[in-house]
Parts: C-alpha cells; sequence; structure tokens
C-alpha cells in the first residue's frame, strides 16, 4: 500500500482529543481525515462539565504542562463565548485550600482565594476558571477543522492498521482497550441530571465526608449536576436512584435546585488508565503510530496540550516517548 501524500493523516476517534488533535494537525498543514465511530454529540465529550482544572493524573509534569498549554487556548477562546463554548466564571473548589495546591496555580489564576464562609461552608478555593459547553465546542472544532481542509468521517475501525494514511493518530479513548489492545484501559462511569436553572451563575465542587461527589455548572440554558465516578461500570443507561441522590447532594448545596425542572439525564464512561498515553511508535509496516488516550476526566484540562504534542511526534525524525 502506498499513499500519495506524507503528511496525510488519519485521526481515528472523535471525542475532543481526537478533534482538538485533529485540528492541531491540520493547522500546520496536514491532510487530516478524522474516522469516528460516531458523531461528537454521542461522544463521552459531549456528556461532560466540563470544567478546566489542572486533575492530578499521570504522568504529572507532563499533564501540567499539558494543562497549562490548553489553559492558554481556553482563555483566547473564551473572548467569544458564543462561539467557541468557552467562558471564564467563577466558582468554588470545595475542600480545598490554597496549601493544597501547587505552587503555580496562584502565579497563573489572577484571585485565586480562600472562599469565605458565605460563598461555601465547607472550606474551599475561589477561582475563575474556563467553563465549557461541550456540544458548542464540539461543534466549533468540527468547524476550524473544515476550515483547515479536514474532514470527518463516520466509520467503525477494527485495526488502527486500516487507516489509509502515512501517519495515523490513536485517539480512541475507552475503544483503545481493544484496538491496540490496551487491557489497562478502563471505563470510569459519570452520570449527570440537567435541570433548567433556577438562577445560580457560579460553579461548585463540592466532596463530602463520604467521598461523595457533587458539582453544579452553569451552561446556556440549562444547569449541570453531578456526578458520580464509578470503576469499571460499563452500562450507559442512567439509573434513577442514582439522578435522585445527584439532586439530592446539589440541593444540600444549593437549595434552589431541589425542585428545578429536570430536562436531560446523561451518562459518559471516562477513558480511564494509570497513566495517558502519549507516545510514537512504527505499524508493522513502517508507517508512523501516535497514541494520545487514557485521560480519564481530565480531557478537556488537557486536550490543547496533548494535541500539541500528538502532533511533534507525528514529524519525521520525531523522538518516540513513552507514558
Amino acid at each position: 500500500m502506498t499513499y500519495a501524500q506524507a503528511d496525510d493523516v488519519v485521526v481515528v476517534g472523535g471525542g475532543v482529543i481526537g478533534l482538538t488533535t485533529a485540528v492541531v494537525l491540520a493547522e500546520r498543514g496536514s491532510r487530516v481525515r478524522v474516522w469516528t465511530r460516531e458523531p461528537a454529540e454521542l461522544t463521552t465529550s459531549a456528556v461532560a462539565g466540563a470544567l478546566w482544572w489542572p486533575y492530578r493524573i499521570e504522568p504529572l509534569a507532563r499533564a501540567r504542562a499539558w494543562a497549562l498549554s490548553s489553559l492558554d487556548v481556553y482563555e483566547e477562546l473564551a473572548a467569544d463565548p458564543e462561539s467557541t463554548g468557552v467562558r471564564m466564571v467563577e466558582g468554588v473548589l470545595g475542600e480545598t485550600g490554597l496549601d493544597d495546591v501547587d505552587g503555580w496555580a496562584s502565579a497563573r489564576l489572577p484571585g485565586l482565594r480562600a472562599a469565605t464562609a458565605e460563598e461555601y461552608g465547607g472550606g474551599g478555593l475561589w477561582a475563575r476558571l474556563p467553563l465549557v459547553d461541550m456540544p458548542v465546542h464540539l461543534s466549533r472544532l468540527r468547524e476550524r477543522l473544515r476550515a483547515a481542509g479536514g474532514v470527518v468521517e463516520e466509520r467503525a475501525v477494527s485495526d488502527l492498521g486500516e487507516a489509509d494514511a502515512a501517519v495515523v493518530v490513536n485517539c480512541t479513548g475507552l475503544g483503545a482497550r481493544e484496538l491496540v489492545p490496551d487491557r489497562s484501559v478502563r471505563p470510569v462511569r459519570g452520570q449527570l441530571v440537567v435541570v433548567e436553572n433556577p438562577g445560580i451563575r457560579t460553579w461548585l465542587v463540592s466532596t463530602g465526608p463520604d467521598g461523595a461527589l457533587a458539582y453544579l455548572f452553569p451552561q446556556p440554558g440549562r444547569l449541570v449536576l453531578g456526578g458520580t465516578a464509578e470503576e469499571d461500570d460499563w452500562s450507559r443507561e442512567p439509573d434513577p436512584a442514582v439522578a435522585e441522590a445527584i439532586v439530592r447532594r446539589c440541593a444540600a448545596l444549593r437549595p434552589e435546585v431541589a425542585h428545578a425542572r429536570v430536562l436531560e439525564h446523561r451518562v459518559g464512561l471516562r477513558p480511564a488508565r494509570d497513566t495517558v498515553r502519549l507516545d510514537r511508535e512504527a505499524l508493522p509496516d513502517g508507517r508512523t503510530l501516535v497514541h494520545n488516550y487514557g485521560h480519564g476526566g481530565a480531557g478537556v484540562t488537557v486536550a490543547w496540550g496533548c494535541a500539541r504534542e500528538a502532533a511533534a511526534l507525528t514529524a519525521p525524525g520525531a523522538r518516540p516517548r513513552t507514558g
């Protein structure tokens, strides 16, 4: 099999990691096609909350750099929130103190401070962070890709070697479990409840004494309530009992949501791995394969940083990285 252009790239996977990687490659001059099993609106990325925060994922030092690189982009995109889906929104990260975050945070996030008792009674950090309306953002990524000459093709892939391009980028998330195969990739199930917003303008993330998670993310025209993090649970069906518990936990924090009309139930499977895999290898026929998967619930946080590193790894002579 021969390839007409050395800069032909197929990105396998159409979630936020795949689309962001495709955009970076296309805007750098590569001829890019995205192969996706399902449209972006049906991916886990579309379900995400999605608040930028440097969650602790491995490899820690690289993940921090990816997150900060992504923050730079989101701050720029927030200048046009209606088009990009990115807004800078204030809120509280509960059960977290200034001494719990690394020193870079105070320098990079102006206004980061301890929350007052009126803002949050349990002690937390007040911050202004990117909050992403994922359906809008994914649509914008597709528009940028098309504008740069890239295309999205809906097709199932049973083997990464099927991709007819000089370079293949694996952004399949949970699908990498079978495609690579990489059995270390596992699902972490997240369930959300979307309700009419009773007037809440700030986001809130809280962890109860029993470890139960609660968060409220105000998005245009709605309020996203969460959530769960259930390891190795493959069910995509909303559980009514879980939904009731989510609303109950959120109402304990913001009583006005107790009777908000439910608009939608969502479930997504985060593609978790002990460490993100972002590296390069050769396919049996000598073509280049770049892996970019295993981001868990931090996909939005690190998407642009990972995309830039993945794009660099597609270049001839790029040094492989492991981890």
